[in-house]
C-alpha cells in the first residue's frame, strides 16, 4: 500500500505551562468582542476572574455565558445564543472541560448559521465556517480542543448524537497544564483513561484505502501515517506518566505529560476516528449515566482482545510505547502482554473493571449490542468486523468480566 495521509487541526496549537496569560494577544487577533463558554465551577475560580479581567484590559469586551451543563444538553445552546445575539461576539473562547469546548463550538455554530442544532447532526452539515473558536482546555481527556465533533445530549434521543465538520475545529487549542493542577483525582483519571482509548482505537482503526475521496465523504478515515505519528506520541506520554499524576496530582511534569497525551490523542483520532469500544459506550452510558471517559476505558481492554488477532503488529507497537520489552516476543505475545498492562493501568487508577459493575443490567445486553452495531461511523472503522452475533457475545464478555471469549 503506497504512504497515504490525512490530518484536519487547528490553525494553530499552543502548549505549555502559563500559555493562559497569551490569551488576550491570541483573541485580540480575531476582534474586539468575545463570547465565553464556561462552566459555574470553573467560573467562580480566581484563575477565571483573571483570564476576564486580562481580556478586558486589551480592550476585548466579554460577554461570558457560565451556564455549560455536563453533555451539553441541546436546548441549553440554544439559549446562550438568544443572550449573545445582540452583543454580535466575533469570536467564541471555549474554557473547561470536553463540554465547555463542544458547547461553544455549538455557539459559534448557531450564531454563524442559524437554525438548530438538529439541523447538523451528522458529518458534513455545517455549511461553512463559523465563529472562530479558541478552545482552552482544564482537563486533559477529551481532546476537543482539536477536533472537529461536537457531542451533545438531545432530549429527544436516547443516545448522544455528533455534529462532526472541519468547520468545527477551534482557529487555536490553547493548552496550559497548569489549568489542570486542580482537577480531583477521579476525573483525572476518567479523562485521562479517555484519551488513551481514542489514541488506542486510532492506531488500531481500519486502513480504509487510497480513494482520493475518501477525506471528502467522511469526517473520519481511519488510521493514516500522520495520525499514527499523534496516537504513539499519546500512548506513550499517558503510558508513562496517567497513573503517577493520579497518584500525585501536584506532579508539574506529569501533569503536562497528560495534557500533551490527550491533545496528541485529539489529533489522532479527530482524523483517523474511534471505533467499538465508543460504539458500545454510547447506548450502556446512555443506560447506566456513567462518564464517557469511564465506559469507553471499561471496554478497552475487551475490544483490544477481540481485536487482537487482525492488528497483533499494532498491539505490539503499542506495547512499546507503553514501555513493555520486546525483546524475545512474537507479535501475538506482545499483544497479549499490552492488553495485561491496558488492564493493569486501568484497575491501578481506578476504571470500572466491567459493564456489570458499571450497573449495565443483564437484562439490556441484547438492546446495547443491537445500537452499538448499528452506530455505523465508529464500527466501520474497527479493524475486525462485527455482526450481531460478534457484538452480543463482546457486550456479555465485557459484562461478565470474561477477556477470554473476546478472542473467538
Amino acid at each position: 500500500m503506497s504512504l497515504f495521509a490525512a490530518l484536519r487541526l487547528p490553525r494553530e496549537i499552543l502548549f505549555g505551562k502559563g500559555q493562559r496569560h497569551v490569551l488576550p494577544t491570541v483573541a485580540g487577533r480575531f476582534g474586539r468582542r468575545a463570547l465565553v463558554c464556561t462552566d459555574e465551577r470553573f467560573a467562580g475560580t480566581a484563575v477565571f476572574a483573571e483570564i476576564v479581567k486580562s481580556l478586558q484590559a486589551a480592550s476585548i469586551e466579554v460577554l461570558v455565558h457560565d451556564r455549560v451543563l455536563p453533555d451539553v444538553p441541546r436546548d441549553s445552546v440554544g439559549i446562550c445564543v438568544d443572550e449573545a445575539a445582540k452583543f454580535q461576539p466575533e469570536m467564541v473562547i471555549g474554557i473547561g472541560g470536553g463540554s465547555c469546548l463542544d458547547f461553544a463550538k455549538c455557539a459559534g455554530l448557531l450564531l454563524s448559521h442559524g437554525g438548530k442544532l438538529q439541523d447538523y447532526y451528522g458529518e458534513f452539515k455545517v455549511p461553512g465556517p463559523t465563529l472562530p473558536l479558541i478552545a482552552v482546555p482544564t482537563t486533559a481527556g477529551t481532546g476537543s480542543e482539536v477536533t472537529p465533533v461536537a457531542v451533545i445530549s438531545d432530549p429527544d434521543r436516547t443516545l448522544k448524537v455528533g455534529i462532526s465538520s472541519p468547520y468545527l475545529i477551534a482557529a487555536v487549542a490553547l493548552c496550559d497544564p497548569e489549568l489542570t493542577m486542580t482537577c480531583p483525582p477521579a476525573l483525572t483519571a476518567i479523562a485521562g483513561a479517555d484519551a488513551l482509548t481514542h489514541a488506542i482505537e486510532a492506531f488500531t482503526a481500519k486502513r480504509r484505502g487510497e480513494d482520493p475521496s475518501l477525506t471528502q465523504q467522511h469526517v473520519f478515515i481511519g488510521k493514516t501515517a500522520l495520525t499514527d505519528h499523534f496516537a504513539l506520541l499519546a500512548i506513550k506520554l499517558l503510558g508513562r506518566s496517567l497513573e503517577k499524576v493520579c497518584t500525585d496530582g501536584t506532579d508539574a511534569d506529569a501533569r503536562a505529560d497528560v495534557m500533551m497525551g490527550a491533545l496528541a490523542a485529539g489529533c489522532a483520532f479527530g482524523t483517523a476516528g474511534t471505533a467499538a469500544a465508543h460504539a458500545v459506550q454510547y447506548p450502556a452510558g446512555a443506560l447506566t449515566h456513567t462518564a464517557h471517559g469511564l465506559g469507553v476505558a471499561t471496554m478497552m481492554p475487551y475490544v483490544m482482545t477481540y481485536n487482537s488477532r487482525v492488528v497483533a503488529a499494532e498491539m505490539a507497537e503499542i506495547g512499546a510505547a507503553l514501555g513493555l520489552e520486546a525483546k524475545g516476543r512474537s507479535a501475538g505475545e506482545m499483544a497479549d502482554a499490552t492488553i495485561e498492562e491496558i488492564r493493569r493501568l486501568f484497575t491501578a487508577i481506578g476504571i470500572t473493571p466491567t459493564l456489570a459493575d458499571l450497573g449495565l443490567p443483564a437484562d439490556k445486553l441484547d438492546w446495547t449490542a443491537d445500537q452499538a452495531l448499528g452506530i455505523d461511523r465508529l464500527i466501520k472503522n474497527n479493524p475486525r468486523p462485527f455482526d450481531l452475533t460478534a457484538m452480543r457475545r463482546l457486550v456479555q464478555a465485557a459484562h461478565d468480566g470474561d477477556l477470554a471469549a473476546c478472542a473467538m
